[in-house]
């Protein structure tokens, strides 16, 4: 039997010895380096047994619509919304992602973020590097503060949030959450308070961290009206997806003082490019920002360990349903509806 065709559209020059290894002569892996659907030829569209996409390209209903073998869509990591997931169950098409990587290291990230602002770790670095005297002074540094006893607000418990949460719960931070799609009880085996409302997390939060996919419901979830809602001096942090929050109406929260910090690793177009407001700011080390905002490169995932452990799950996804009709991680249930 020759070996399935599989697509990897936006391979961003990675090799792809990893999922070689793995998939042996079963796979036979069509790599490229497009972040434009266009860039690819309809025939290898309209051939490929399964798709392998990154988060670099979008796969629109147009491009789903070429997809007349495909059998498998994995999204090599866990946010999908790069893939229209209802034009694929109209196609029959199912779409898996890849959960159960990287949980750690984004969980660790976002504590990173927070304890960089609130020990003020850049603000030092900056001072002792311009000069080892009257740089050697811990006193007046913006945002540093205790974070003992302060009230962390999650918005959104699933396995990022959970893990970020015990890591506050051990800074002894009273934890906070609010997700109306984790069952009643949850927030009891955890030990934390589940609350009603977003808007009540935020009036009650010292620092609010993100852990919800972007979806047409979720896209600003944290704009101008709801940064005003935010405890006067509190801090955000945000290691989910960009579109979640308004990156202007931030600049602006953080302009005014009305909130004290941020911490972002995503932005709504990456890379920024034409630059946000904030992220000139930040770049130019503008006096009013400084030691109050750090940003990191869609990084929060990853480590050597995530990066082989994406790997290797999305290849098995693969095999498995393919050859075993097996599926994991299903994310648009209901693609089958058309053979039932």
């Amino acid at each position: 039997m020759p070996p399935l065709k599989i697509l990897v559209p936006d391979a961003h020059l990675r090799d792809l010895d990893i999922e070689r290894a793995i998939s042996g002569d079963k796979l036979d892996y069509i790599v490229f380096d497009e972040t434009d659907p266009t860039a690819i030829p309809d025939e290898i569209w309209r051939t490929c047994d399964g798709v392998l996409v990154w988060h670099r390209m979008k796969l629109t209903a147009d491009v789903v619509a070429k997809l007349d073998k495909c059998r498998l869509i994995v999204r090599v990591g866990v946010g999908h919304d790069n893939v229209d997931s209802a034009a694929c169950r109209r196609r029959g098409i199912p779409v898996s992602n890849v959960p159960n990587y990287g949980t750690t290291e984004v969980a660790d990230h976002a504590l990173a973020m927070l304890l960089y602002l609130t020990r003020g770790l850049g603000t030092y670095e900056k001072r002792l590097k311009a000069d080892l005297v009257t740089g050697f002074l811990a006193e007046d540094a913006p945002v540093v503060r205790r974070i003992r006893g302060g009230t962390f607000g999650a918005i959104g418990m699933g396995r990022i949030g959970t893990a970020i949460a015990l890591r506050a719960a051990a800074f002894d931070m009273k934890v906070i959450y609010v997700d109306p799609y984790v069952p009643e009880g949850h927030e009891l085996g955890l030990g934390i308070e589940r609350v009603r409302s977003q808007a009540e997390l935020l009036a009650r939060s010292d620092v609010v961290s993100l852990h919800v996919p972007l979806s047409d419901s979720t896209r600003n979830i944290i704009g101008a009206p709801e940064l005003a809602q935010m405890k006067p001096g509190s801090i955000l942090i945000n290691v989910a997806r960009g579109g979640l929050v308004d990156v202007d109406a931030l600049h602006d929260a953080l302009k005014s003082g009305h909130l004290a910090a941020a911490g972002l690793d995503v932005l709504p177009k990456e890379p920024p490019v034409p630059a946000p407001a904030l992220v000139e700011a930040w770049r130019r080390d503008e006096p009013w920002l400084a030691g109050r905002f750090v940003l990191s490169p869609h990084a929060a995932f990853y480590s050597e360990a995530g990066y082989l452990d994406m790997r290797t799950f999305s290849a098995e996804i693969l095999l498995e349903f393919l050859f075993h009709g097996r599926l994991r991680n299903n994310v648009n249930p209901g693609w089958d509806a058309r053979a039932a």
